[in-house]
């Protein structure tokens, strides 16, 4: 199973193509998705860069504050106030998902809540985490857009309905991965 995102250079904008494997072949089985990419583009170096990161990764467990769509083939959490992703590259908890009832302004200097509202549902791209390089960049994930016009900080962004749509499509059986790559003008 491989998800492809696609964005000219420095595009906030592209597209995303879900294919699955049947009798041998790849076969699109969702095409011409809208996305939104890093604020500038795709080619992530380093933490705070602003890019979405290029490259071959596979697909985490999906989360969000929604109840667990019905259906799903791949792992889901629902997130509390609890649940925190970190991306002080200080911190021994940098780049992972870390449950904390503290402080968290007291534990990391930078953060992300998992509640929030663009989070209720999301995937995460398992970037950077196979070892994790303090600094090289944290919390990519799949999740909504707030509208067509946006972009992100790294992650890549939809529209929730065609976010759940790739998300029912994913099946952990499948090991699924995504490719994000940088596409030249014509």
């Amino acid at each position: 199973m491989l998800v492809v995102v696609t964005s000219h250079a420095k595009a906030r904008s592209g597209t995303l193509y879900l294919y699955e494997k049947q009798n041998g072949t790849w076969r699109k089985v969702l095409a011409n998705i809208r996305v939104v990419v890093g604020k500038n583009g795709i080619g992530k170096q380093k933490e705070g860069d602003g890019k979405t990161p290029a490259g071959v990764y596979p697909l985490g467990t999906a989360f969000g504050t929604a109840k667990k769509p019905a259906g799903l083939k791949i792992p889901y959490r629902q997130t509390t106030a609890y649940d925190y992703w970190v991306d002080d590259p200080t911190s021994k908890d940098y780049n992972r998902w870390i449950y904390y009832r503290g402080n968290p302004h007291r534990r990391w200097k930078s953060f992300e809540r998992l509640t929030h509202p663009l989070y209720k549902y999301a995937v995460v791209v398992r970037y950077n985490d196979s070892p994790i390089v303090k600094g090289k960049g944290s919390a990519i994930f799949l999740h909504i857009w707030p509208r067509p016009s946006s972009y992100t900080l790294g992650c890549i962004a939809m529209a929730e309905k065609d976010l759940l749509s790739v998300i029912k499509r994913l099946d952990a059986k499948k090991k699924p991965i995504i490719l994000i790559s940088e596409q030249k003008k014509l």
